[in-house]
């Protein structure tokens, strides 16, 4: 896997108003409900995309959305909402998967 992870504790307003325009409607609707001091965004392939998906909810309590954009590299992003070291966690999973 090739990613490209980043962390953003506290995000701002700016931060989470970007992230919600790229959510589906019914991803915007959760975000509004849970109670999340972090993200993480991974950029990858697709099947990579699933795959740290699945890996930072079976390692975390954390919820993961599809990031829609235009790529025109064909690169996908999740965003990885949840408490600071739920977040830190999940990542730390994900980093460790990609030598893979």
């Amino acid at each position: 896997m090739a990613l490209n992870i980043q962390f953003i504790t506290h995000p701002g307003p700016g931060v989470i108003g970007i992230l919600m325009t790229r959510m589906s409607t019914s991803g915007r609707k959760t975000v509004e409900m849970i109670d999340f001091s972090a993200v993480g965004l991974v950029q990858g392939r697709l099947v990579d995309m699933i795959y740290a998906s699945d890996i930072a909810e079976k390692t975390a309590n954390v919820q993961v959305f599809d990031l829609k954009g235009t790529c025109p590299q064909h690169l996908t992003m999740i965003g990885i909402f949840g408490e600071i070291a739920a977040v830190k966690a999940a990542l730390d999973a994900i980093s460790a998967e990609e030598g893979l």
